[in-house]
């Protein structure tokens, strides 16, 4: 599949929702909602910056799902309740108001959460210490505490914090859905070998630790309906395990993607350190080409290093249909209209996201 600049800027469909381009804002935490979790005036500004620039699809930082266990950082926006759903709206129209879509990406933290204003202990798959260090930057310190195993009942809380959030989401406005399958917290940690030991109906091999992902999505979907589109964002690496692969490579691949496109994901948004190499020491596809492979009618959103209208182009060529940017996206809220005009782009500044990695006044400035 051959691609040129042109191809970023064309438009293309998620289920019922048309995006006027293929450049999409990678969701980023930046940890600027109120101490309550309700989204700001500052959040408002900032994702409408990217939308004013162009882009086509703006999918948010995770959003926390329920009262209990979900919440991962302090000041992380909520949607537990009509007044967090509220707080969303005024975010919702400045992106509608310049022709962006935009998605809420619903998230439950499990075992890494490291700032929940309802619970000070954490719950998990398994009583598995994770791997790293709280980040810094998002108001943390020291070693992740160890989790207690999730029963029954919590993840059945769990699964219906998302169902409920996604309908909040869609009465707040928004376009779509994304869960949040990937980065290590927690429905992958459902995912992953090491962090889940369960011998239920939740662990076990590859194929039966896809069940939580699986449970959640058909929850979602069960209650925001079939025209509404709910994707799911799936990665090997991890927030606190950022070099982890699936020890059963393409296999696991076809299990995970075979799976969500077996339930009828509206969309998949693989994530990796550079979308374009290989996804295993050895081998030859990127993640984004086996998700292709085993997903083949699924509109595929790929992110993961992307700085170029170059390196968009070779993701796009690999079978990627959306080009989700991060960084580049912070250093160039306007990199479609850059893009378009052939102006260049400039380089991203790690400092925007020191020493916390909350929304800075110079981000708004322009």
């Amino acid at each position: 599949m051959n691609t040129n600049a042109n191809d970023l800027l064309t438009a293309t469909d998620i289920v019922s929702v048309t995006l006027r381009n293929r450049l999409a804002v990678a969701p980023m935490t930046r940890v600027s909602a109120g101490e309550d979790g309700t989204a700001t005036d500052t959040m408002a500004r900032y994702y409408e910056r990217f939308a004013r620039g162009g882009f086509g699809l703006v999918v948010t930082e995770g959003i926390y799902t329920d009262r209990v266990f979900a919440q991962g950082y302090l000041n992380q926006p909520g949607i537990t309740d009509d007044s967090q759903a509220q707080a969303w709206r005024p975010v919702v129209d400045a992106v509608h108001r310049h022709g962006a879509r935009l998605v809420a990406q619903l998230m439950h933290a499990g075992a890494i959460s490291q700032g929940n204003r309802f619970r000070d202990a954490t719950v998990g798959p398994s009583a598995v210490q994770p791997k790293g260090h709280q980040m810094e930057f998002y108001h943390g310190k020291g070693a992740y505490p160890m989790p207690a195993v999730m029963t029954e009942e919590q993840i059945a809380d769990a699964i219906e914090g998302f169902a409920a959030s996604a309908a909040r989401a869609v009465e707040a406005g928004f376009d779509g859905i994304e869960i949040h399958g990937a980065n290590g917290y927690l429905v992958d940690q459902f995912l992953t070998d090491y962090a889940n030991l369960r011998d239920d109906r939740w662990g076990g091999d590859t194929r039966r630790r896809t069940a939580l992902v699986r449970a959640v999505f058909e929850a979602v979907r069960a209650r925001v309906g079939a025209g509404v589109p709910v994707g799911v964002r799936i990665s090997q690496g991890k927030v606190n395990d950022f070099t982890h692969k699936w020890a059963g490579r393409e296999q696991d691949a076809e299990i995970i993607f075979g799976t969500l496109a077996e339930a009828g994901a509206g969309y998949i948004h693989v994530t990796e350190h550079k979308a374009w190499e290989p996804a295993f020491e050895g081998g030859r596809d990127s993640l984004v080409a086996l998700a292709r492979r085993y997903a083949p009618h699924v509109p595929l959103i790929a992110n993961g290093g992307v700085q170029d209208a170059a390196r968009a182009q070779e993701v796009m060529a690999a079978g990627a249909d959306i080009v989700a940017i991060g960084k580049a996206a912070l250093a160039n809220p306007d990199f479609p209209e850059r893009i378009r005009s052939a102006r260049e782009v400039a380089a991203f500044d790690p400092a925007i996201l020191g020493p916390v990695a909350n929304i800075k006044p110079s981000e708004l400035a322009a």
